[in-house]
């Protein structure tokens, strides 16, 4: 019989750690969303890494702007973007504060509150792909840019906060090129996830979006 996962809340010393340390280190972690509905756990199973301007994947790569500046911390702080017109990610900010380091939460394991979350994601056809990936994941616990800058070392009264679940060890943790990122920053191993877990993404490499005709 597995111990149950730990529901300790993470401190803030946690995030505030390089983003390659604690991008492997949030797997197996229990994401919490409270909403006015009733509250959503999510069992994080793949990440990526993004260093910030150092990363050329990353959007703080040219410096801060109005958009990411939640991404230049301090650390324990969600970062929620807005891409394609269509869709939110969720990312955790972690390393230094001005240092603009974080990583994107691209799927988990809905835990708690499923039927909360499966309203919004009707196309998913089993309870694994709740959370397959970053829109889907920001979908189903109901997340949006209103949770940009979220505190999540702010106790029970946050909408966001991560407990220590239960750790991955490291021999069950798989990692390769981020999904979707082209140019300079194709190639860098920032990606991990759980081995064989069923709701971990698919891999996909960056294909350059079409322009299209005058």
């Amino acid at each position: 019989m597995s111990a149950r996962p730990d529901r300790t809340p993470l401190a803030r010393s946690f995030f505030d750690r390089p983003v390659l340390t604690v991008a492997p280190d949030l797997l197996g972690r229990t994401l919490v969303r409270r909403t006015p509905q009733g509250p959503m756990e999510l069992r994080i199973t793949e990440v990526e890494a993004y260093e910030g301007e150092s990363d050329p994947g990353s959007h703080a790569y040219r410096g801060r702007t109005a958009r990411n500046a939640s991404m230049f911390g301090p650390p324990g702080h969600a970062y929620v973007y807005f891409i394609y017109g269509m869709w939110f990610s969720l990312n955790l900010v972690c390393g230094p504060a001005d240092h603009a380091s974080g990583v994107l939460l691209r799927a988990g394991e809905v835990t708690r509150g499923a039927d909360l979350a499966a309203p919004r994601r009707l196309s998913a056809r089993r309870p694994s792909e709740l959370a397959k990936g970053p829109a889907r994941l920001a979908t189903a616990l109901d997340v949006d840019r209103t949770l940009d800058g979220a505190d999540l070392c702010a106790g029970p009264d946050s909408p966001l906060s991560l407990l220590t679940g239960t750790a991955t060890p490291p021999a069950l943790v798989s990692s390769g090129p981020r999904t979707g990122v082209g140019g300079a920053g194709a190639a860098h191993p920032y990606r991990f996830w759980i081995t064989h877990d069923p709701t971990v993404s698919p891999y996909r490499a960056h294909a350059p979006r079409r322009r299209r005709s005058t």
